[in-house]
């Protein structure tokens, strides 16, 4: 039932007696919770994905980043759109966006239609969350809104947990379009209620668009995850490897001179000269590219060669997830007790401990047992990330602050998940009946994970957050 609006003012919402900042609040979080859903919900799905399209190792990547790099590449563009057009406004945009997107990765015959759907999809979501979560921050106040973001950031381990157990059920029951089509009537649903719940919050005439900004910072990232993806085929030495690597760091140097330069820029690149902002950074990059690479190898490996279900991957997934909850939920309590430092590099440690396990032995057991712990650890990583950039943060660079960590939250997974095909991808080429791609795949992140936690052991700051301050998983 749709609460009745009041009559002496149809957009004031942040009247303590309104009850329908909370009515926005949920429609919100469910917005939010599909989008943070589809970036694991697919990685289930991508072993019959690629039988039923005859997916090249390069098109069941590109499934899992285009979405990613789109999200992260355009967030904060997406925020900027916010404040220049208003918040519903792109919370509406993006949603539709989003959900056609999701109808026509649902209908997909082939890759090229599969790849546009995702990339769609990707677009929507960059839209949506920074102007979704604008909106939280302007409707409630004091206690609320640390209930409110409270809630915002638990999405980010639950959406996880929910996208690798709907992937299992919904593959193995109607097919893996619906783990596409499932988005549509949610998202109708929820265009329906936003006009309703969610309050226009003022546009702010003056400012402009850093398009070309956005489109650099998401071309060095494409380029970079292109030239990875070719590796793993035609080898390092690739004229196709080497001009699109080669052409990420043109585009990365390009993207500074450019920020650097304009009036209104997407993003000041001193903030990444600031430590704790780099730091964080760093380690949302490393913990966010582990963790999802993490569900993408193991469905893989699960499905072929395991010869497990879709069904009963997504059910063994679950522990993985529940990690991630449990290393994320009780991180906070250790940075407020050791410090940022001795968290992260714990972090870290746990998570080279866990992806050591599937590399060292084999079977089932031992991949869930690994990647059980290694989720604690990245868990805990992420969080301390976020709490490492923002905690000396001024008021007035929060927000962007706040939307480059994410960024790279979406840009870890992306590139994660493209660096960790190339290595694997004489396993995913076979179809699992080659196991060596795997063990070196897993034996990479581990190694990986514990360079970072030595370099971390020295760049990431040693003091504690502020007291009271509020830190989240996404």
């Amino acid at each position: 039932m749709q609460p009745h609006a009041p009559a002496h003012h149809s957009d004031d919402f942040t009247h303590t007696a309104d009850p329908r900042r909370w009515w926005a609040l949920a429609v919100l979080a469910v917005a939010q919770f599909m989008l943070i859903l589809d970036i694991t919900v697919v990685t289930v799905a991508l072993p019959d994905i690629g039988r039923d399209l005859e997916l090249s190792r390069a098109a069941t990547t590109w499934v899992v980043t285009a979405y990613t790099l789109l999200f992260g590449g355009l967030m904060i563009l997406g925020g900027r759109a916010a404040d220049l057009f208003g918040a519903r406004r792109m919370v509406a945009l993006g949603l539709m966006v989003f959900t056609g997107s999701s109808l026509v990765a649902g209908l997909a015959s082939n890759a090229p239609m599969l790849v546009t759907g995702r990339i769609g999809q990707g677009i929507g979501a960059a839209l949506l969350s920074p102007a979704a979560l604008s909106i939280l921050t302007m409707i409630f106040r004091g206690a609320e809104r640390n209930k409110a973001l409270g809630v915002w950031g638990a999405l980010g381990g639950t959406g996880a947990a929910a996208g690798v157990l709907a992937g299992g059920l919904l593959t193995a029951g109607p097919g893996w379009p619906w783990i596409f089509f499932v988005n549509v009537p949610v998202g109708i649903a929820l265009l329906a209620a936003i006009p309703r719940v969610v309050p226009l919050r003022p546009a702010q005439p003056g400012h402009r668009l850093d398009g070309v900004g956005a489109v650099l910072a998401t071309a060095v990232v494409g380029a970079a995850i292109y030239g990875l993806i070719t590796a793993g085929d035609e080898g390092w030495a690739d004229p196709r490897t080497l001009g699109s690597l080669a052409a990420a760091v043109v585009l990365a140097v390009v993207f500074v001179v450019f920020e650097r330069w304009t009036t209104e820029p997407l993003l000041d690149p001193g903030l990444l000269t600031q430590r704790p902002i780099a730091a964080g950074a760093v380690l949302m990059l490393v913990a966010t590219g582990l963790l999802i690479t993490g569900f993408f190898l193991g469905s893989f490996y699960l499905q072929q060669g395991q010869g497990n279900s879709a069904l009963v991957t997504g059910l063994l997934f679950i522990p993985i997830a529940l990690g991630t909850i449990i290393g994320a939920h009780n991180a906070g309590h250790f940075i407020g007790r050791f410090g940022y430092r001795p968290v992260g590099v714990a972090g870290l440690a746990i998570a080279a401990a866990g992806a050591a396990v599937p590399a060292i032995w084999d079977g089932t057991p031992a991949l869930i047992l690994g990647l059980t712990v290694a989720a604690v650890g990245q868990g805990a990583v992420i969080v301390t990330a976020t709490t490492t950039a923002l905690a000396e943060v001024d008021h007035a660079h929060a927000g962007v602050t706040s939307g480059l960590v994410t960024t790279f939250h979406e840009i870890g997974s992306a590139l994660g998940v493209a660096v960790i095909s190339t290595v694997a991808a004489v396993s995913l080429r076979t179809g699992g009946a080659e196991l060596g791609g795997f063990t070196n795949a897993f034996t990479f992140c581990a190694i990986l994970a514990l360079i970072v936690a030595a370099a971390a052991a020295v760049f990431v700051p040693a003091g504690k957050p502020p007291v009271g301050m509020r830190v989240s998983a996404h």
